[in-house]
């Protein structure tokens, strides 16, 4: 009996000392993340964030897809937001649901009106068929291994706010009456009591699962924004209007201080509940260097984001995200190309916006999608390749560093100076490049990959005996990966 109380005393202390499963902040390197007590980085390539709210999508199909495709993370819209048909120049928009088929967390009342079709909603009632199709999506995606971004809020982009369930026209409470701009931001009289009963209760009800974080708002600058820097001063149109591509925007005070306020919701709200997930906040398109973080935030997410994004923050020791991409065109090659710069930079997450999943399309196969940016199926293999790649890597010990110099390409590197060098090279032409290397003295295996299928284009022995080894590249494959382990 001794033994056996022993045994059960061994068990009971491990399984107590045993990390949560919950995804989290890597302990040893919170630049990345841990999810099933794994170390991981964030790799998908996905809908148009309507997923729950459009009762025409099968999600479930969806998620498999993403799973088979070797992805692992989803953003998802909750309700506050949604677009119509056309909106953003995207037909078969999965957060534009057709008449009828529109469900959000909040009821419908009896009395009609509400803009796109139906009755109008009671803000004091929920949904409860919203919440058990929201519970059974996030069951599917744990199920799948997804991680799912729980993104709270969006700006309204001058055009959305006319469609909300928070627009006193769409809603029988009330609710202040306030310009678009002004909604997300505490200048927003009764609705940020609404907000919150909105928030607590979407953090209520996920709290059991461990595949989530949640993200305040979606692109929070688009409403009320400060531009702090014209980042392409060739981007501008003889009118002398920049296009929106050419500046750095960030959000101003009034709407950093609402988000300050959700933060705190969410973690109030989770005190006494058994699971804790990580916050994000989304901060700019393309980089910006984080002024005065917030505490309660644990990752930065950016929109069509740079490389330097990350080297910007890293300082901060916390992961960096670029979750959206698009208005680059179709071509597979240039979102291949932004994951493998931004993972390789040092960053911890990347979601592509994927125009090839629509209502009827779950499985990624819509080629037909008119859509200001792309998606495939090939794209998402590719994809996959990337998140294998680094799956095998021992990422918790990796951080950035610099090549000596890198003559006919484009060049990121991640080590851990022990042990693995690695190296993302595009080639600014087909012909030949030098990598030189700052390596120790010692023997290296050099392994070559295509970074397009991830198969071996060469392997090679490398014994080095000074400081820096210069190394050709192969000729006539594109972008490739080198990975350089001691021996």
């Amino acid at each position: 009996m001794k033994h056996i109380a022993l045994a059960l005393l061994l068990c009971t202390s491990a399984l107590a000392q045993s990390p949560v499963a919950t995804f989290r902040l890597h302990p040893d390197n919170p630049h990345y993340f841990m999810y099933q007590n794994q170390p991981t980085v964030l790799v998908g390539s996905g809908e148009h964030y309507g997923a729950v709210i459009n009762l025409d999508f099968d999600y479930k199909t969806y998620l498999r897809t993403l799973a088979v495709d070797g992805l692992n993370t989803t953003r998802l819209f909750t309700g506050a937001y949604i677009e119509k048909l056309g909106d953003f120049g995207i037909q078969n928009n999965t957060l534009a649901p057709k008449a009828g088929r529109l469900i959000l967390p909040w009821a419908r009342s009896n009395e009609p009106g509400y803009a796109l079709g139906g009755n109008k909603f009671d803000l004091s009632k929920w949904d409860d068929a919203y919440f058990a199709r929201l519970r059974d999506f996030m069951t599917e995606a744990q199920r799948q291994g997804v991680v799912v971004e729980i993104n709270l809020f969006s700006s309204y982009y001058g055009t959305g706010w006319p469609y909300s369930a928070l627009n006193r026209a769409n809603n029988v409470n009330s609710t202040s009456d306030v310009l678009p701009k002004d909604v997300n931001t505490p200048l927003n009289d009764n609705l940020l009591d609404y907000q919150e009963r909105y928030v607590r209760k979407i953090v209520r009800e996920l709290n059991s699962f461990d595949n989530l974080y949640f993200e305040i708002q979606n692109e929070p600058w688009a409403d009320l924004k400060d531009t702090v820097l014209t980042r392409n001063e060739y981007h501008t149109s003889e009118t002398g209007k920049t296009d929106w591509r050419a500046t750095l925007e960030v959000v101003s005070e009034p709407a950093l201080d609402w988000q300050r306020r959700v933060a705190a919701w969410i973690v109030a709200e989770e005190k006494p509940l058994p699971k804790k997930h990580l916050i994000s906040q989304n901060i700019s398109n393309f980089r910006y260097p984080i002024v005065s973080p917030n505490p309660h935030v644990s990752i930065f997410n950016f929109h069509y984001a740079l490389p330097e994004a990350v080297t910007d923050n890293y300082a901060l020791n916390k992961p960096i995200g670029f979750n959206e991409t698009g208005f680059a065109g179709r071509s597979d090659v240039t979102y291949r190309r932004q994951a493998w710069r931004f993972l390789m930079a040092g960053g911890a997450l990347f979601n592509h916006l994927d125009y090839s999943f629509s209502v009827g399309s779950e499985n990624g196969r819509d080629t037909a999608y008119q859509a200001p940016g792309g998606g495939s199926s090939a794209l998402r293999k590719q994809f996959g390749v990337l998140k294998r790649y680094f799956d095998a890597l021992p990422i918790s010990t990796l951080k950035p560093t610099n090549l000596v110099a890198s003559p006919g390409a484009l060049t990121w590197a991640l080590t851990n100076t022990t042990t693995h060098w690695i190296v993302y090279a595009e080639p600014v032409t087909r012909g030949i490049y030098v990598l030189t290397m700052n390596l120790p003295r010692g023997t290296y295996r050099a392994e070559w990959t295509s970074v397009t299928t991830g198969q071996p284009i060469r392997t090679e022995t490398i014994t080095h005996t000074g400081t820096s080894r210069q190394l050709t590249g192969p000729t006539h494959q594109g972008d490739v990966v080198v990975k350089f382990i001691k021996q």
